[in-house]
């Protein structure tokens, strides 16, 4: 494994990002008018649902919602025609299911580990109780204030 590979487990999403990052901070548009004309972008050269999928945090973080994603292919339909628009609608539902999927994945790791860590945590509390407890039966004082372990 190279280096940058254990530096950079998405290298080439992470290239997309900061070309996005990069031309918001490059244009005189303001972020939400920048974002406007990636969508209609988008839409006309009938990107894939991944396309979307890349563009839907930025694309929120400057204060788009559904209704302006509607109102932008709206805008568009006359010059891209019904097919692109068609077309970007479907693309964009999976765009966003991708987005979905993969905040459900993530929760559900964090999930598992606060899980794992709690399991754990309740092991260590019932084997210090258990300490106690013997401790206490067999009569030995330091025994009862030791940690267990």
């Amino acid at each position: 494994m190279s280096e940058n590979e254990t530096e950079n487990e998405t290298p080439v999403s992470d290239a997309l990002l900061a070309m996005t990052v990069t031309s918001l901070e490059i244009s005189d548009l303001s972020p939400r008018e920048l974002m406007i004309a990636r969508i209609a972008a988008l839409v006309a050269v009938d990107a894939p649902a991944a396309s979307y999928a890349l563009n839907a945090l930025p694309a929120t973080e400057s204060g788009i919602n559904l209704d302006d994603v509607e109102d932008i292919l709206v805008a568009v339909a006359p010059i891209v025609g019904t097919t692109r628009v068609v077309s970007a609608t479907v693309n964009i539902a999976r765009g966003l299911g991708f987005v979905i999927a993969l905040a459900e994945a993530e929760l559900e790791e964090e999930l598992e580990a606060e899980e794992e860590l709690e399991a754990e945590l309740e092991a260590e509390a019932e084997a210090e109780a258990k300490a106690e407890a013997e401790a206490k039966e067999y009569g030995d004082p330091l025994l009862a204030v030791l940690p267990a372990g």
